[in-house]
């Protein structure tokens, strides 16, 4: 919960880390958090390797370069804090970029 506040600590790896000792430990809660109604089918889909929807990465990427460069302009003044941010945006931009990517599924129209 505190990687969604804090813009240099990511959620992501807590929510995988998460999945992932779940699925060791209680079927109950690893249910529940792939189940989940808010980003459920997302973490499932990229443990299971089925790639991530092309609109999600940019809107990941977006977020992420917006609240990197507002982090770096507003709130330190120090060249090395803007610096080390501005990597990590790389590195997880990197990251992202190099995941497997897929179409949105369309619902058929009855």
């Amino acid at each position: 919960m505190i990687g969604i506040i804090v813009p240099v600590l990511p959620t992501t790896p807590f929510l995988l880390l998460a999945a992932i000792c779940y699925a060791r430990s209680s079927s109950r809660c690893h249910r529940w958090l792939v189940t989940n109604r808010v980003f459920g089918r997302y973490l499932d889909d990229y443990l299971q390797g089925k790639g991530i929807d092309r609109k999600v990465k940019l809107g990941a990427l977006l977020l992420l370069w917006s609240v990197i460069t507002l982090t770096a302009a507003l709130f330190t003044d120090r060249l090395w804090v803007r610096l080390l941010l501005f990597l990590m945006a790389v590195a997880v931009t990197v990251h992202v970029v190099t995941l497997k990517s897929r179409e949105r599924q369309r619902i058929p129209e009855s």
